[in-house]
């Protein structure tokens, strides 16, 4: 009974402390950084199977332009290999790098990964465009005479 009494005096002293949540962390830039990029990076390799998946497409597309379909294959390839050479190449910077170090390394991992971003639209939407000429060069006309 006597330790229920001191349940408000516990309960008035924890509210007077200042809560974790009001105090700004230290690192806080620094993995909201971190965080950028690595959701970059996820929402990129979603994509990984379109880019396999047209570059099948490719394979199989009537060869009205083998150039152009040999270009664009190549183009997707390179969308692979370039997110390959950025996961290979990122390392995470040790906890002990100055906040300043590592904001600069997060910043310039930023702009590879969104290069690498660019890669993957431009070479997905010329396949995309591709795929769409040759299935219409390949659709007969409604106008067919008998």
């Amino acid at each position: 009974m006597k330790t229920l009494r001191f349940v408000p005096l516990l309960l008035l002293l924890a509210g007077c402390q200042p809560s974790s949540s009001s105090q700004p962390e230290a690192g806080l830039p620094v993995a909201e950084a971190e965080k950028t990029v690595l959701a970059r990076h996820d929402s990129l390799m979603a994509q990984m199977d379109q880019l396999y998946e047209l570059r099948q497409q490719l394979a199989k597309a009537p060869a009205t332009d083998t150039v152009a379909i040999g270009q664009a294959r190549r183009a997707l390839v390179g969308a692979e290999n370039g997110m390959m050479d950025w996961m290979h190449r990122y390392s995470r910077p040790a906890d002990t790098v100055a906040d300043a170090r590592r904001l600069a390394y997060y910043a310039m991992q930023q702009e590879r990964i969104d290069s690498v971003g660019r890669l993957f639209d431009s070479s997905q939407a010329a396949a995309h465009q591709l795929l769409k000429a040759a299935s219409a060069s390949a659709t007969p006309s409604s106008s067919v005479t008998q």
